[in-house]
């Protein structure tokens, strides 16, 4: 009988100590992963998210760069080693969803996660050095035709969107490149500046020098024209349908607290309606993606699924 009080006093305890902890969080700091080097633009971003959230949450967000494997490290260490207590979150990007078709990975994004919220999307863009004599896409197309693997170009890793979107130009055009993956786009935009690559395959992070004059955007891949670089076509104009949005949030390891879950999703999403927080997107020329933690789980399962599509069309797929 003893026993049995005992017993039924730590589950009442329990019962009593776990919604309090939910109800208190956070009490240290955030730690948000970055998995790609510090300097992007994905790391610009979410600096700016973090330092805004930490503002609502009463505790540092603090970023941490995991740079490599395709922007996955984050994901690897969401199903490996991170407790579910909310301590502990990164971005998905969409490679997240789309290796695991590829190859086998240490996370299955259907089970793996708990998805907090949507957060923005990349704008991709090819760029070359203005001294090379390729002005506009076609001409880069054509180059790549006459002379098969000659021309190179460096993207943020292999099965990154910047890199598929490649891939489908040269299954359209019977072009062909030589490809050279890259840790993040920081590290691929100095190898592409110092001379090292023809051409830089990447979301936004080649603003600056497209500014600065010291490189030339032949295309970008979105549905329309961006506010930034009006004058730049899309790839579309140019008479290549390939149009790659590349949405991403944040996400969590799985069986966190649902009320530990609304806690970071409604400190990031009045980060996302700070006027600084679009002064950033407006540097980057992104897009403000907002989702809630269900539509934004609802659309990494659909994506899970449509991304092996694409794949198995680019001939990418691994065989089960």
């Amino acid at each position: 009988m003893k026993l049995f009080r005992l017993l039924a006093a730590a589950a009442l305890t329990g019962a009593i100590c776990a919604p309090a902890a939910a109800q208190d969080f956070p009490t240290k700091a955030v730690t948000l992963i970055v998995p790609w080097p510090a300097g992007g633009s994905t790391d610009q971003h979410l600096r700016m998210v973090a330092q805004l959230a930490s503002k609502h949450l009463g505790q540092p967000v603090v970023v941490e760069n995991k740079p490599g494997a395709g922007g996955t490290l984050g994901a690897v260490a969401l199903a490996t080693t991170a407790k579910p207590d909310g301590y502990t979150i990164t971005q998905i990007p969409l490679g997240v969803l789309r290796f695991p078709h590829m190859q086998k990975t240490q996370f299955d994004p259907r089970k793996d996660f708990t998805y907090i919220i949507g957060l923005s999307g990349y704008t991709f863009g090819l760029v070359v050095r203005p001294d090379t004599p390729w002005k506009t896409l076609p001409e880069f197309v054509a180059a790549g035709k006459a002379k098969p693997g000659a021309i190179s170009f460096g993207s943020t890793g292999s099965g990154t969107s910047p890199h598929l979107l490649m891939e489908d130009l040269q299954l359209k055009t019977g072009a062909q490149f030589q490809h050279i993956p890259f840790k993040g786009n920081a590290e691929g935009m100095n190898a592409f500046l110092g001379g090292h690559i023809d051409a830089m395959s990447d979301a936004s992070g080649w603003g600056t020098h497209v500014d600065a004059g010291k490189a030339r955007l032949l295309a970008t891949f979105t549905e329309q024209r961006t506010k930034r670089w009006p004058t730049a076509p899309t790839a579309k104009e140019q008479g290549l349908d390939i149009v790659y949005p590349s949405p991403y949030g944040l996400a969590g390891p799985k069986g966190m607290d649902p009320k530990v879950v609304q806690i970071l999703h409604d400190a990031f999403k009045k980060a996302l309606d700070d006027p600084e927080h679009q002064k950033t997107l407006d540097k980057l020329d992104q897009v403000l993606w907002y989702k809630n933690s269900a539509d934004y789980t609802k659309w990494a399962m659909d994506t899970y699924e449509s991304e092996r599509a694409t794949l198995d069309r680019l001939g990418l797929a691994r065989k089960e």
